[in-house]
């Protein structure tokens, strides 16, 4: 029997993991319902603790992150502030809500090495495997090795990455909206930092998202539970949160497929 499921593809907010570089990581301050009963008491004058059911108020959270923290869409705004042809590029809260929902596919990587930077012909080979041919207005999610350490020391570090011809090979096909369960779409900072101090070619630096710059594209980052997905045959749901002139919203995309019971 074929029952419909729905698949959460986001990370829980955390402010005690790894999750973000220094100075990037969430901090979440908790009030709990003791507090919270103060706060009423201090709110309402003449309320007593013992009027409280349970003598118990609120909870509430105050948090203190970048809109890039978590499960998130980055806004086209977030790579450049114009296209290469000097258009503005469009900040979240001005992206067409069609964008963000429509069929699903799965590209698995899973097998390449952390850093790997991903070409048109791995990912040509990749929808010939699956025997998919990219239709515009499609959602490519892109399994990395990553998805599985999220929360641990080495998750920055993790995971295969796409970069500006694996980018521009979505996007010249009609592909707005895509991403990955790695801290970024683009490769690893740590090795692409090693690498240009090698090779000292600015153009492998953050390659991936630069080429948003051509073509404008959002991408979501700190995807969760791609390996639940088939690869193609779902529907994405993904808005993000209208954060005003901002660089990218937090998001719950979700996958919704039928499965065997």
């Amino acid at each position: 029997m074929k029952i419909q499921r729905i698949v959460d593809l986001s990370v829980s907010l955390k402010g005690d993991i790894p999750s973000d570089p220094p100075g990037f990581i969430p901090e979440i301050e908790y009030v709990n319902h003791k507090q919270g009963a103060q706060q009423m008491i201090q709110s309402f004058p003449g309320l007593s603790l013992q009027d409280l059911p349970g003598q118990e108020g609120w909870a509430v959270e105050h948090v203190k992150m970048s809109t890039h923290a978590g499960t998130h869409i980055d806004a086209p705004y977030h790579y450049r502030s114009v296209t290469d042809d000097g258009k503005q590029m469009p900040t979240i809260d001005e992206i067409p809500l069609d964008w963000f929902h429509g069929p699903g596919v799965k590209l698995d990587f899973r097998h390449f090495e952390d850093g790997h930077v991903v070409t048109a012909e791995e990912i040509e080979r990749e929808l010939n495997r699956i025997n998919h041919k990219l239709a515009p207005g499609d959602i490519v999610f892109v399994n990395t090795s990553a998805g599985a350490k999220y929360g641990e020391k080495d998750y920055l570090g993790s995971g295969c990455r796409m970069g500006r011809e694996a980018t521009l090979y979505l996007t010249e096909r009609g592909v707005r909206l895509v991403g990955t369960d790695a801290w970024s779409w683009d490769a690893p900072f740590s090795i692409t930092a090693k690498r240009y101090e090698n090779e000292k070619d600015p153009s492998i630096i953050w390659e991936g998202h630069y080429a948003g710059s051509k073509i404008p594209y959002c991408q979501i980052e700190k995807l969760a539970n791609l390996d639940q997905l088939p690869s193609a045959g779902f529907y994405v749901m993904a808005f993000p949160v209208k954060v005003e002139k901002g660089s990218a919203g937090w998001a719950r995309p979700v996958a919704i497929f039928n499965a065997e019971e």
